[in-house]
C-alpha cells in the first residue's frame, strides 16, 4: 500500500466507518500491519473497551437499583416484587455472558461510584422516602450471583 492508498484509507474512515472497519480488518488478517491507519484503529479499540465498561456498569447499577427497590421499598413490595426479580435476574445473566477478568475488576474499583448513581435513580423513583444506605450494602459477589437476594426475597 502506497502513502496515498493510506491516506484513503484515513480518509474512508471520515466517509464510511463500516467500510473502514472491514478494510481494516482485511488487512490485519493478511498480516499488513504497516498499511493499517493506527491512529483511528486506536481510537476505535478505546471506544470499544470504554463502552463496555460503560455497559456493565449500567448493568450492575440496574441490578442495585432493582436489590434496593426489592429490599427497602415496603409499599411497593407486594405488587412489584416478582416484577422487580424478574429484572435483576435478566441484568444479572447479561452481566455474567459477558464479564471478564478486566471487566470484573473495572466493576470492583467503581462499584462506590456505580451505587451512588443507583442510589440517586432510586430516590427520584420513590420521592427520597426511603431510609436507604448511602454506602452499597451488596458486595461485587452478590451483586453477581444468580442465586442470591436480600432476605426479604428468600
Amino acid at each position: 500500500m502506497t502513502v496515498r492508498e493510506k491516506t484513503n484509507l484515513k480518509e474512508l474512515y471520515e466517509i464510511d466507518d463500516n467500510l473502514w472497519l472491514e478494510k481494516t480488518i482485511d488487512l490485519l488478517k493478511e498480516n499488513r500491519f504497516n498499511e493499517l491507519d493506527l491512529e483511528n484503529l486506536i481510537e476505535e479499540l478505546e471506544d470499544l473497551a470504554r463502552r463496555d465498561k460503560l455497559a456493565m456498569a449500567s448493568l450492575l447499577q440496574q441490578v442495585i437499583i432493582h436489590l434496593l427497590l426489592v429490599e427497602y421499598w415496603h409499599s411497593e413490595y407486594e405488587r412489584n416484587a416478582r416484577h422487580w426479580q424478574d429484572e435483576i435476574d435478566s441484568f444479572r445473566y447479561q452481566l455474567n455472558d459477558r464479564l471478564t477478568t478486566n471487566l470484573t475488576r473495572y466493576l470492583e474499583e467503581n462499584l462506590a461510584k456505580t451505587y451512588q448513581r443507583a442510589l440517586k435513580r432510586v430516590n427520584n423513583k420513590t420521592g427520597n422516602n426511603l431510609n436507604l444506605p448511602q454506602q452499597c450494602p451488596y458486595s461485587l459477589e452478590q451483586l453477581l450471583d444468580e442465586d442470591w437476594f436480600p432476605k426479604k426475597y428468600e
